[in-house]
């Protein structure tokens, strides 16, 4: 526990970050990765926090809503959900990956892990049907539950070319590191409603 004077130092703030490949850092050096960057982002803006990369690579709604007692036999403190890119690129129904991350964020909200969910948006090559639907998974369960909503994941990188991999899917280095910049003031502000202060020197 700290004093009230912050003097003594708390243990560092759990931030599960529970995703798929583009959460998992796929293609990049462990140190390039999108959980690793964004510790390091959060580090030096004075937050104790240690960001766990619960990231699979493949995975879909279905998977994650699968391994999410494992994901949290840690005991997070606060949780960042990525899902949903696969089931897309799949043509998966969107009624079944609303189900899975509902699931996963009611399971959250039981357990008393503030999260932030992460939206995706649907390719228009699959028509106006699909993305409508799949587009509307975000929004609707960020406001049933409560949650901060981070609409793109890929904002700022889905589009150029200079910051995707090769494969045309996967952002590079230089692309995970414009998703954070642009995630950070939301994971901050997740962190900063945290009981505890995730801020080093209270």
């Amino acid at each position: 526990m700290t004093s009230p004077t912050g003097a003594i130092a708390a243990a560092p703030v759990k931030l599960l970050a529970l995703g798929d490949s583009l959460t998992a850092g796929y293609g990049l050096p462990e140190p390039q990765g999108f959980t690793s960057q964004l510790q390091k982002a959060l580090t030096a803006k004075g937050y104790a926090v240690t960001v766990v990369n619960a990231g699979v690579s493949g995975d879909t709604t279905a998977g994650g809503r699968a391994r999410l007692d494992w994901a949290l036999a840690d005991k997070p403190d606060a949780a960042i959900v990525e899902l949903g890119a696969n089931d897309m690129l799949r043509g998966l129904d969107p009624g079944q990956a609303r189900a899975n991350l509902d699931a996963i964020l009611k399971s959250l909200q039981e357990r008393k892990v503030p999260t932030l969910l992460a939206g995706m948006l649907a390719s228009p090559s699959l028509g106006k049907p699909y993305t409508d639907a799949f587009n509307a998974i975000y929004p609707d369960l960020a406001g049933r539950y409560g949650v901060p909503l981070y609409p793109f994941f890929l904002d700022g990188v889905a589009l150029d070319r200079a910051l995707i991999q090769p494969d045309g899917l996967h952002p590079n280095a230089q692309g995970v590191a414009v998703i954070v910049e642009r995630i950070l003031p939301a994971v901050t502000k997740l962190l900063d409603s945290l009981p505890q202060t995730a801020k080093t020197g209270g």
